[in-house]
């Protein structure tokens, strides 16, 4: 891996924005805290007691004193686990729902981006995004807040602990603990670029999955005879990340295996520096002090490595949050305007005016629209029609703003739609596209998606007008049939009308059919052609056509051609052009694609 592939140490922004993350539960942390505090404190007692108990109470025979003492240390075990439950129990209340508000923070704002975000990426990085990466930092937010605070009040308490016993062994053990702490850090960064990578070929195995075992990828694997290239495929990234895997867990475990044996040493060497004190001339250390201080050091030892290992952990996840907070501060470049206007869907006449409208998909790309003026009246139909990659499904998708012009303006109503609320846009606006979409779910809930208040008569009422509800009527389980993924337990024409009577329901009065029957075959074609006339009775639509027998009776027709209005009219009054209409319809006569 090359210097240039290796992300940069985390800015103090990002760490700012993960303690923000914390901050709407810091009283609950303040309370785990003070837990904490105490059972910290509560836990330093017992090794006084334990050099009492070796010091004084079994020398001087006193039963007593030495029930109590022994008494004493059984209460502080019992209340220091009691306290470590209660601790565990509120730090994963926090952590899980500091996971849940970024979990839902993270989708709300991709709910937000712009159609053109999600059709230059993959499925499967926006899904690893959430699952892997936020689902990688589900061990930092949940404990190690807490068990960074808990290891550090433990080491305080107990290094002044270790130097009220005898201070001369508390320096003799805390030499080297510098040392550790920078060999750490080392060990955390080194993980850190590996992590970042490995990430990266998670989101690309995510994908693959996800494209090559859908429905349609299974199909097309099949049909093609490259199942088994698939497969190495994926054995192959699989083989990658499971290297990357082993590079990640064995970053740096020399060292720390170092830092662990040196630990493990260092109580005989407490022993070797307290025997140097009773065989030389300075003041001897007792027996209880070298057993206490042992007793201390080795709880020492064990939050000293947590600490080292959080130092570690956290390292790693700070290459998470980077690639979280690189979606969070994805630019959202179609948002509310600061006081939307609110349409009324049952008060809008219908009319769309196109202004010199200009739109291209990149800031310094061609122009896919330019310059286009265009009415559509209300109530009409106009057909959009050109070759293929003339901009029809662009300037379709203007009016529903699902993309935003550069240039220009797209009304309804003579109201800019950048100035219309979108809810209200969205319930002003329908669209139905060839490529519909259903949810793996029953036939009711995906109608009812468009109107979840809708009634079961009224989701029969949609589905009758879209020519559908006598084959749903027919299905065993009826309204409740679960559709499969995709939707493809029904046809192509199924699919169609089914979306069709989910347009219905939500009764928008301004309509943009996007080629909606190009993929049907003749007889199903005139099927939904009847139930798409129906949805279009009363509304203003915008028929985006491949097949020109389709749009004959439009009220008008727009020919596009590089983005451009090359002619308008009338079916007829453009055939007797004899121009790019009449060249379209010929061709589609003589059977070519348009």
């Amino acid at each position: 891996m090359t210097n240039s592939t290796i992300p940069p140490a985390a800015p103090p922004r990002d760490r700012h924005r993960i303690l923000a993350l914390f901050r709407p539960y810091r009283w609950r942390l303040a309370l785990v805290l003070g837990l904490i505090v105490f059972s910290a404190a509560l836990s330093m007692v017992s090794p006084f007691l334990l050099r009492e108990v070796l010091d004084v109470a079994i020398p001087q025979q006193r039963t007593g004193l030495l029930s109590a003492l022994v008494g004493g240390m059984i209460a502080i075990a019992i209340a220091t686990g009691a306290l470590s439950v209660a601790q565990t129990y509120l730090s994963n209340i926090v952590g899980q729902q500091v996971m849940h508000d970024l979990r839902a923070a993270v989708y709300r704002h991709l709910q937000r981006l712009s159609l053109a975000f999600f059709t230059r990426t993959r499925t499967g990085e926006v899904q690893s995004r959430i699952s892997n990466d936020i689902g990688g930092i589900d061990n930092v937010v949940t404990s190690t807040a807490t068990s960074i605070a808990s290891n550090i009040t433990t080491v305080a308490a107990t290094i002044v602990a270790m130097i009220v016993l005898d201070w001369r062994l508390a320096a003799f053990s805390l030499a080297l603990l510098p040392f550790f702490v920078w060999l750490t850090r080392r060990v955390g960064q080194e993980r850190k670029r590996i992590t970042s990578t490995m990430q990266g070929r998670m989101a690309d195995l995510s994908s693959l999955v996800e494209e090559s075992l859908s429905v349609s990828g299974i199909l097309l694997g099949k049909t093609m005879g490259r199942g088994g290239d698939l497969a190495e495929r994926f054995a192959r990234q699989s083989e990658d990340l499971a290297d990357l895997q082993v590079r990640s867990r064995m970053a740096g475990r020399w060292r720390m295996a170092t830092v662990q044996m040196t630990f493990a040493i260092m109580p005989a060497a407490v022993y070797w520096f307290a025997g140097q004190t009773v065989i030389g001339s300075g003041p001897a250390i007792s027996i209880g002090t070298v057993v206490a201080f042992t007793t201390l050091q080795t709880r020492l030892l064990f939050p000293i490595g947590q600490l080292l290992s959080v130092s570690v952990d956290m390292q790693t996840s700070l290459a998470l949050f980077e690639r979280i907070f690189e979606y969070l501060d994805l630019p959202v470049d179609i948002a509310e305007a600061a006081d939307p206007v609110v349409l009324r869907p049952q008060e809008v006449l219908g009319e769309v005016r196109f202004a010199g409208a200009g739109f291209r998909y990149a800031p310094d790309g061609p122009w896919t629209l330019d310059d286009v003026d265009l009415v559509v009246p209300a109530g009409t139909r106009t057909a959009i029609v050109g070759e293929t990659g003339a901009g029809k499904t662009t300037l379709g998708y203007l009016v529903a703003r699902l993309y935003e012009v550069e240039r220009g303006s797209v009304t309804i109503d003579g109201v800019d739609v950048r100035d219309a609320s979108l809810a209200s846009l969205a319930a002003t606006v329908g669209v139905v596209s060839q490529e519909t979409y259903l949810f793996h779910a029953s036939i009711r809930e995906n109608l009812r998606f468009a109107a979840p208040e809708a009634t079961d008569e009224e989701i029969e009422a949609a589905a009758r007008s879209a020519r559908i509800h006598d084959l749903i009527a027919s299905l065993p389980d009826g309204y409740d049939a679960v559709v499969g993924e995709r939707g493809y337990r029904f046809s192509g024409g199924e699919k169609q009308r089914i979306a069709i009577a989910r347009t219905l329901l939500r009764n928008p009065p301004v309509l943009v059919l996007d080629e909606a029957t190009s993929a049907l075959d003749t007889q199903t074609e005139q099927a939904v052609q009847a139930a798409l006339e129906r949805l279009a009775e009363g509304r203003t639509t915008i028929t985006i056509a491949h097949r020109l027998s389709t749009v004959r009776d439009a009220d008008q027709i727009v020919v596009l051609d590089r983005g451009r209005i090359a002619e308008r009219g009338r079916h007829e009054e453009l055939l007797a052009r004899g121009g790019a209409y009449a060249a379209l319809v010929a061709r589609d006569h003589a059977g070519e694609p348009a």
